[in-house]
């Protein structure tokens, strides 16, 4: 059985520790590269400075790889010609500001991430199952860490909980919430896949009790983006998963699962809410427009404004300029790419988000062994192109991890065998 062959292990709805890549078939070399997809996926929870512990791991790791072998397959050379292009966007436009405070550093961190994306696919267009297994793993990890820091602090029952909230809403090892919120909807979304998935007792309650904490520090950001996120990306993920069964018994539990969840989950909010503390910033984030969103200088003014402007500048303002303009930044991703690296980042970053999402969803129907994974985190990209219609992603690791997934699974769904039914994933039965 090659390596690409192996079956996922418990990262999947359906794997099991007997199903996990036989220690004795792993190399050394593979172990400590398996080490580092396991550290980028922890650290990538812990960004409260720039540059990050997390771009440190990532730059060891494509030393690492590079030096032991990495192979780019055909599939990701698109990816790798709109990366290349989008980055001499950049590049261009930060020249006539490059002496400008922060302006180098900032285009120095944005192409670092945006070329990571292609390290993410090339990394596990190979030894795809037992690469992703351990990146799930280490993804999930730091989820349920930061959310229970984000869940003490918010209770004010860690110490030093104040460096982990930004106006008493929950940052944890983030610098702001609504970043820390969406970090949080992958792994989330993995842990519900496994549960509507589940076939044991014992594995559906352990992945339930790890979904709570997760969505009790999502709640706690009051990020009205991050709710709407994972609201999106979970409703894209479960009727994926229910299309893509051909199993009466499995969508029927698919459906059951769903609905109890959604119960259990609204249970939890209605707990939460009870506590004064939560219940009143509730009440001040719950409402869909927010004072700084209105006018022309709110956020969908600028929007507004910031769009017109796109057909005036080809070379756009230079990186952070727009602020200088508006007074605030454009919060809005496209706009970002269009201002900070005029229409050659504007547009190849409009066309690297409707590429993915196109060909995300045709390889969504495709049998792999990794397609629970795959539809999880595609259906994750899926709001995190929504909510970039109102923040600004650009530095938002996990974003371009989730895109380094999806086209890794891509890439590696070309050459891997055909799965007869993705029931062939369950967790088999201990004797």
């Amino acid at each position: 059985m090659s390596a690409i062959e192996m079956p996922l292990a418990g990262a999947l709805p359906g794997g099991s520790a007997a199903a996990r890549a036989p220690a004795a078939a792993t190399t050394a070399g593979e172990r400590l590269r398996l080490a580092l997809i396991f550290l980028i996926a922890f650290t990538s929870g812990f960004v409260q400075r720039e540059p990050a512990p997390y771009e440190l791991i990532v730059s060891i790791a494509i030393v690492v790889f590079a030096v032991s072998g990495l192979t780019l397959r055909t599939t990701l050379l698109p990816l790798l010609a709109l990366l290349m292009i989008q980055n001499l966007g950049y590049l261009v436009s930060l020249m006539p500001v490059i002496e400008l405070e922060r302006t180098a550093m900032w285009t120095g961190v944005t192409s670092f991430l945006s070329i990571s994306t292609l390290f993410f696919a090339m990394v596990l267009s190979q030894n795809t199952a037992q690469r992703l297994d351990v990146l799930i793993r280490g993804y999930i990890g730091a989820a349920l860490v930061t959310a229970a820091i984000a869940v003490l602090a918010f209770f004010r029952v860690l110490p030093g909980w104040d460096q982990f909230l930004l106006y008493d809403r929950a940052a944890s090892t983030f610098k702001d919430p609504n970043v820390f919120g969406p970090f949080l909807v992958l792994p989330g979304l993995v842990l519900l896949q496994r549960m509507v998935s589940a076939t044991e007792i014992k594995r559906l309650f352990a992945d339930g009790i790890k979904l709570l904490v997760i969505a009790a520090g999502l709640l706690l950001t009051f990020s009205r983006g991050a709710w709407g996120h994972f609201t999106v990306s979970a409703i894209v993920m479960l009727g994926l998963t229910y299309v893509t069964t051909r199993s009466a018994t499995d969508r029927f539990r698919i459906a059951f699962l769903s609905a109890v969840g959604v119960v259990v989950l609204a249970g939890l909010v209605v707990l939460l809410l009870s506590f004064d503390v939560v219940g009143d910033m509730f009440k001040v984030r719950a409402n869909l427009v927010q004072d700084y969103d209105a006018g022309a200088q709110g956020r969908f003014g600028r929007h507004v404004a910031g769009a017109l402007l796109i057909f005036e500048l080809p070379w756009g303002v230079g990186p952070l300029q727009f602020s200088k303009v508006f007074s605030f930044e454009p919060h809005n991703s496209f706009i970002s790419a269009f201002m900070n690296g005029g229409w050659i980042a504007g547009t190849t970053w409009l066309a690297l988000t409707v590429m993915t999402l196109v060909l995300g969803l045709r390889h969504a129907f495709v049998r792999t062994p990794w397609q629970p994974i795959f539809i999880a985190a595609y259906a994750a990209f899926v709001g995190e192109v929504g909510e970039s219609w109102i923040i600004d992603v650009a530095h938002w690791r996990h974003y371009f991890l989730i895109m380094g997934i999806v086209w890794g699974l891509i890439a590696a769904g070309r050459v891997a065998p055909a799965q007869p039914d993705p029931a062939t994933c369950r967790r088999p039965q201990p004797a």
